[in-house]
Parts: structure tokens; sequence; C-alpha cells
């Protein structure tokens, strides 16, 4: 009777992959503290150092090491940005084989956003919304002169959920918002004028300050008309013009 084939061991550099992170979580380590020497990860691991700089180069491809030549080896911070590499690249290979990813990722964050909006109604008074204020008005003001900034668009939307208390969802926002940014030139002119996408914030941000959520969930279906209605003459590989400007953050 044949015997089953043995699992293949695991390599020793992904070995010492999980060695560093079980020490992280051992010591109780967080964002920003330095960690052990190659020297000291060779000894405690007992491996070698190709396979342990094998290992670190890796786990700092993923943000878990931050290495920082001449001062040292730390805790990375949370990044999406390999997330946001490879979204950005698979889209553009849907776009060349005539499917359409980017429209997919339009749909996601509209859901989450929605979801969102929800959970911030909720809260009620205990939302500050001062600085979303403060930022309507700046949009309102760069409407008017004729250009929405996308810096002013993205930070619009990242201070209307600080107050949920969920860095998460921050970072993950950021991430949707540089996918749509790289691939800016495949998406096109926004098609719609700056003086409407002030209003398409201005409705989201005074149905939250309502406490209405038909109206605010109805509004951020209207505020990703636009990039929906972008993404989808993409798919139908409808010409574009290139942008002028990066006016009006897509999302």
């Amino acid at each position: 009777m044949a015997t089953a084939p043995r699992p293949a061991r695991p390599s020793r550099a992904i070995e010492a992959q999980e060695g560093v992170k079980d020490l992280i979580l051992r010591r109780g380590l967080m964002a920003g503290d330095p960690l052990p020497t190659e020297s000291e990860l060779m000894e405690e691991l007992q491996v070698s150092r190709n396979s342990i700089r094998e290992a670190l180069k890796a786990l700092q491809a993923v943000g878990i090491v931050d290495i920082r030549h001449g001062f040292g080896m730390f805790v990375g911070s949370m990044s999406l940005a390999g997330l946001v590499n490879e979204l950005t690249f698979h889209s553009r290979i849907t776009l060349q084989n005539g499917a359409n990813h980017l429209a997919h990722l339009v749909e996601i964050r509209e859901i989450l956003e929605s979801g969102l909006m929800e959970r911030l109604i909720e809260l009620g008074p205990q939302a500050d919304l001062t600085a979303v204020a403060d930022v309507m008005a700046r949009m309102e003001a760069e409407a008017e002169a004729g250009l929405v900034s996308p810096e002013t668009d993205r930070l619009f939307h990242d201070l209307l959920y600080r107050p949920l208390g969920n860095p998460v969802v921050s970072r993950l926002l950021g991430a949707f918002w540089e996918v749509y940014y790289q691939l800016r030139d495949a998406l096109g002119a926004p098609d719609e004028p700056p003086a409407d996408v002030a209003k398409r914030h201005r409705d989201i941000h005074s149905a939250v300050v309502k406490g209405d959520r038909a109206a605010a969930v109805a509004a951020v279906h209207a505020h990703f008309e636009g990039v929906r209605n972008r993404a989808a003459r993409i798919g139908r590989h409808e010409p574009t013009d290139p942008p002028a400007h990066p006016a009006g953050e897509p999302g």
C-alpha cells in the first residue's frame, strides 16, 4: 500500500519570517518599536544570515518590518501600498483585455461608504464635523475658481469618517483613492463641472448633519455617479480626453 507523500517542509526563510512575526507578538512590540539586530535574530531563531535577510526583505515588502539603513530595523506601520500596486496593475491588465475591474472597485467603495455613512449618522451629535465644514467651504471656494483639487476632495472623505474612530477606514479609502488617481489617464477628464462636484459633497455633509439616512445614502450614490459613468465608458472602449488637470478626484 502506497504511503501518502510527506508535505514539503517550509524553507528556512519562510520559517524565519514566521519566527520574526512570532517574536513581535510575544514581545508585545508595536509599530515603530525597534527590532533585534540580524545577528540577534540569527541566534534566537537559529537560522543563517541569508535566511534572515531574505525573510526581512519579504516582511519589509508587506509592511511588517521597516528597515532604515543606518538606523536599524523597526516594526512597520500598517501600509496598503502593496494592495494599491496590485489593484492598479490588474486594473490596467483587465482594461487591455476588455474587462473592467475598475468599475468593480468603484462599486465596492460606494457600498463601503454607504455603510459608513449610516454608522456616522448613528453617532448623532457625538460626531464632530467642524473640520468637514471647513473643508467644504474650501471646496466651494475652489469650485468658484474653476477647480476642485484632488487633495481637498480626498481630505473631505478622510475627515468625514474620523469620528468613527476606525483608523483602517482612512487607510482603506486612501488605498482606493490612490488606485483611481494612478488610473486617472485611463478614466479621462471628469464629466461634472466643479460646481456640481462641490454640490454633491455639500449634499452628503448636509444629510449627515440632519441625520437623514435616506438622503445621505442617496447623496453618496449621486456622488459616485460620475466616476461610475467614466469607468463604464472605459469598459465600452469609448475614447476619453486626457484630463487637462486633476480636478475632482474620482470618488
